[in-house]
């Protein structure tokens, strides 16, 4: 029956003279979700910044639809509508009729009709619209009764150029399109967090561009495609992302073999950094994004925050999961589709060479010193890492 999707969107609303440039980015985004479900499909936005999902194609998948529009960041809810091009009441009557006929297998409920009058020249109110589609309703269907307090069915009624009629309202995704706000690089791995840290900040619309550190033969081909997967995931949601797989295990030999074994996941952690750093300038990313709550794990605490994020000298670094705890973090991961990857046991680079007793409390004056020992390689060992970044494109047909 449904041919037409009313979507409905929060913030965007409130954005002022600009608020079509956050529409048309929310329209590019549904086209983008809606790219690999059968069907043809048309997005359009009427003169008062409405947009609608219109099928044009005789057959499609609902449900594949449903799914699309639930991983577009923007939208709080859509609702499947019906159109009528005839507005006359005696019209309307009869497709109120027809409309509770198809949608509703079970007629044994409350109901309110709720009219909103756009059309003002329309001859009648919007009360008296809701009392003759009511009283349609009543004198088709006389199990049904009206509850204008609390009903159990709200059928809407939007009486414009033609007239919408709607009752169910499907949750979105809610926060903002992606593309309204600017670029980041998120520090991606093979674990439970970072992908949600990218989620998250996509919610806001930001683009993600991603780095994964990879160091065979010490982490495996098979943790390299877990990545990938996961960065396929988050892209279902957040758009194409342009992961760049930079090898590490020269860099990660070289600090074990030159610097204090408690200081080791700190220092790479602080390598890593600065290479996202430089990656982020090359892709104009205006910032890093990595999935660290504090106090999680030894890496986590506020001194290793704060000396990691030292590294870095001319960009924030957003950390979306700040102030969640683990659990948390893994409700979110179940609910977008991450987390049966993210547990793969496959080794992650931040897992080895790890100490037995890490320092939790590092100073940043010991560490750069720490540092230092590596002066005489370092350098090449860098720019050898990013001569060889590996760059998969994930989510672009």
């Amino acid at each position: 029956m449904f041919r037409s999707f009313l979507i409905k969107y929060g913030e965007i609303g409130v954005k002022g003279k600009n608020r079509y440039v956050f529409e048309d980015a929310l329209m590019k985004q549904i086209k983008y979700a809606l790219r690999k479900v059968d069907g043809e499909f048309a997005v359009t936005k009427d003169k008062g910044g409405r947009i609608f999902v219109e099928v044009k194609s005789v057959e499609f998948d609902y449900d594949a639809v449903i799914n699309a529009l639930q991983h577009v960041f923007g939208i709080i809810a859509f609702c499947p509508v019906v159109h009528v091009e005839d507005i006359s009441i005696e019209n309307l009557r009869a497709e109120i009729v027809k409309y509770v006929d198809e949608v509703f297998e079970d007629k044994n409920f409350s109901f309110k009709i709720n009219t909103r009058r756009a059309h003002k020249s329309y001859p009648m109110t919007s009360m008296e619209v809701d009392a003759s589609l009511g009283e349609a309703v009543l004198m088709a269907y006389p199990e049904t009764r009206v509850d204008v307090h609390a009903p159990e069915v709200d059928i809407r009624v939007e009486i414009r150029d033609i007239v919408h009629i709607y009752s169910k309202e499907i949750p979105g995704t809610g926060g903002m399109p992606v593309g309204t706000n600017g670029k980041t690089m998120l520090l991606l791995s093979g674990g439970i967090d970072s992908p949600v840290a990218g989620y998250m900040t996509a919610k806001r619309g930001v683009i993600i561009d991603a780095v994964y550190f990879h160091a065979p033969p010490y982490t495996s081909d098979r943790a390299k495609q877990k990545v990938i997967d996961l960065a396929k995931q988050v892209a279902e949601y957040a758009g194409p992302v342009y992961l760049h797989i930079i090898n590490f295990t020269d860099i990660q030999l070289a600090i074990y073999e030159k610097c204090p074994h408690d200081e080791l996941t700190i220092i790479m952690r602080r390598y890593m950094m600065r290479i996202a750093e430089h990656l982020a300038k090359e892709n104009d990313c205006l910032g890093l994004v990595t999935g660290e709550s504090i106090g999680q794990v030894a890496s986590q605490t506020l001194q290793s925050l704060y000396v990691t994020d030292a590294a870095v000298r001319s960009m924030p670094v957003y950390r979306p999961l700040v102030g969640m705890d683990k659990q948390e973090i893994i409700d979110l991961s179940e609910k977008i589709g991450t987390y049966e990857t993210s547990i793969l046991p496959y080794e992650d680079c931040c897992t080895i060479f790890v100490a037995k007793h890490p320092v939790t409390k590092p100073k940043l004056s010991i560490i750069e010193r720490s540092e230092r020992k590596l002066d005489d390689v370092i350098d090449g060992l860098l720019e050898e890492a990013l001569a060889a970044d590996e760059l998969v494109i994930v989510g672009k047909d």
